[in-house]
């Protein structure tokens, strides 16, 4: 992924997260909200979940019940 795709999906991962209403003030993406992000920018899955570690963003609303 070139650094210019992961920047503009970072910042929309970013903008589309919670305002840190998840535990400890935490930002929080909702599952399918990753999935529909890693569908338009074209990219797996698990680089979404990758981003959102680097950032301290927190995955929720896990649609396989993996993440509460």
């Amino acid at each position: 992924m070139s650094m210019d795709v992961e920047k503009k999906l970072v910042e929309a991962i970013i903008n589309s997260a919670n305002n840190g209403k998840a535990p400890h003030g935490r930002k929080s993406l909702a599952c399918v909200t990753a999935f529909k992000l890693a569908k338009k920018y074209e990219v797996n899955v698990i680089e979404i979940g990758r981003l959102c570690n680097k950032h301290n963003i927190k995955i929720c609303k896990c649609q396989l019940g993996c993440f509460p």
